[in-house]
């Protein structure tokens, strides 16, 4: 076998880069090593019809044509390595954008968070900050009783700020209980929110707030595609103040406001970085009052944030790439920004989460916990989630008869972030494949030892050791003990297919059958 070296330099931004390899003989295709990363071998296919013969620097036998360097040029600027050299994410961003079928870049979006024990005491002096005249302030009605509610209201009291209260926010809202909310912030002409809550509470302000801002829009204009017609927010919304008092959606630092969408019985949102809170008042006092199960529900959505947006599709290969940056979405794909706070989230959630469900007054872990939520909000407000969150939507949305311990509502409910974890173990188990890597290291992360772990099985591990999480912390097992069987996964399935905003952002593409096998194995969990 003839072996021809080849040495190519690749210009970059003030350098160039190195890629030397070999071609062995008549086959059609060479090796590669970049001297910029030291990637692993890239294999390229010679499309010229037969064997080119590269001579060595300095002139010797065989030299290719120049029509076959160019050739062999553009094959190396499709290679899989992705170092900032030469991988398909490095590029002049307007060229890029122009004919790029994936995006090329990220950013970074997140409210102002604000963090201390009592801290809810500063909210009148923001509002006088921000002089406000007429602040609407949501809630719902367990909360009008409970101490953190009273803390904002003394709050405001105390600095003359004039407030109109309403406490009609349904516990996992719909487009009714939205347009609620909406009808009540057009009677009058606010020019602060404020919102006092969960996950609930923050997106239906958020909600009130865009809407009364676009009085003449169709309630669908906003809403993500398919559903609705996923228009652009291009007017600035009213400030907002968010005192989220769970620890688990993360509400407080994104653009995203979710709800069921009745006609469907599935759940859908709007996104869009405009409905960012303008300050999120992180208040770890609040947490106390959180009833057992609430806690434990609220941490899962930490968990399930911070795993999905980890093991997300990489925001590189995310399609399509934007042509207009106001186009991008909020979940663009895992990210090496979110990935630092995905991460850091779940190693609190992995130390703290036990202790905070099991004892109310453990204000450490309880404190932590609401960081962590914090932490993965960032993560996934800017990488996204992907199945687990996708298909938790119609299981919240064709609830039948469950009761959800520690909630005091009148209506059936799979809390969200119960209906989320339930199909964890099936998911990452599915997705494991794509980055097995990412998986292991999550799997570490809550407890597992990794160390003689083959790739091949991160999948099965990272299940087991999420099973044995929710077995310590009492977690129904699995979709049949919340009401379903196995004749609801047609429904189930069809509730998942419209949520296409996560979905698609899984690492590993999926079909209808797919999704109908994580179901059934989702059924039970232990």
């Amino acid at each position: 076998m003839r072996l021809s070296r080849l040495w190519v330099q690749i210009p970059t931004s003030g350098s160039s880069v190195r890629l030397s390899g070999f071609c062995p003989g008549p086959r059609p295709h060479a090796y590669f090593r970049c001297s910029y990363c030291d990637s692993r071998t890239l294999i390229l296919k010679d499309g010229g019809g037969g064997p080119f013969w590269v001579g060595a620097a300095g002139g010797s036998d065989n030299m290719a044509g120049r029509d076959r360097i160019v050739h062999l040029l553009k094959q190396l600027e499709r290679a899989a390595c992705r170092c900032p050299a030469h991988s398909h994410t490095f590029h002049q961003g307007a060229a890029a954008a122009g004919g790029r079928k994936t995006d090329y870049a990220f950013e970074m979006a997140s409210s102002n968070i604000r963090y201390g024990a009592g801290v809810s005491a500063e909210v009148g002096m923001d509002l006088q900050n921000l002089g406000a005249q007429n602040v609407c302030l949501m809630t719902d009605r367990t909360l009008t009783r409970l101490p953190p509610m009273q803390a904002v209201l003394e709050s405001l009291v105390r600095n003359r700020v004039r407030f109109q209260v309403f406490d009609d926010v349904r516990v996992e809202p719909t487009d009714s209980s939205f347009k609620e909310a909406i009808s009540f912030a057009k009677t009058d002409s606010f020019d602060v929110f404020v919102a006092v809550g969960g996950g609930s509470v923050i997106d239906t302000c958020k909600a009130a707030n865009l809407y009364s801002c676009h009085p003449d829009a169709d309630f669908l204009d906003f809403v993500n595609a398919p559903i609705g017609k996923g228009r652009p927010v291009t007017r600035a919304l009213k400030p907002l103040i968010a005192v989220p008092t769970t620890a688990g959606t993360g509400s407080e630092t994104t653009g995203v406001a979710i709800f069921d969408y009745e006609p469907l019985k599935a759940k859908t949102g709007i996104a869009s970085r405009a409905l960012r809170p303008t300050l999120g008042i992180v208040d770890p006092l609040h947490t106390l009052s959180m009833p057992e199960r609430v806690a434990a529900n609220s941490g899962f959505d930490v968990l399930c944030h911070a795993l999905e947006s980890y093991t997300a599709l990489p925001y590189s290969q995310r399609a399509p790439c934007p042509t207009n940056p106001i186009n991008r979405p909020a979940y663009q794909g895992s990210n090496p920004i979110s990935d630092v706070w995905s991460r850091h989230a779940l190693s609190v959630v992995s130390k703290y989460m036990k202790r905070a469900v099991r004892d109310s007054e453990d204000l450490e872990a309880r404190s932590s916990m609401h960081l962590a939520s914090v932490f993965a909000g960032i993560g996934f407000g800017n990488a996204g989630v992907h199945l687990c969150h996708g298909m938790s939507y119609p299981i919240a949305g064709n609830v039948k008869t469950h009761t959800a311990r520690g909630y005091s509502v009148e209506h059936p409910l799979v809390p969200h972030g119960l209906s989320v974890v339930l199909t964890a173990p099936a998911v990452f188990s599915f997705t494991a494949p794509m980055c097995p890597e990412r998986h292991l290291e999550a799997a570490e992360i809550l407890g597992a030892d990794v160390r003689q772990v083959k790739r091949a099985d991160a999948g099965a591990v990272l299940a087991d050791t999420l099973r044995r999480f929710l077995f310590d912390l009492q977690v129904e097992d699995g979709l049949g003990a919340v009401g379903y069987d196995k004749d609801d996964i047609p429904a189930l399935v069809k509730g998942t297919l419209p949520q296409e905003r996560v979905t698609k952002l899984s690492p590993r593409a999926h079909t209808e059958e797919d999704l109908s096998r994580l179901f059934e194995t989702s059924m039970k969990l232990y």
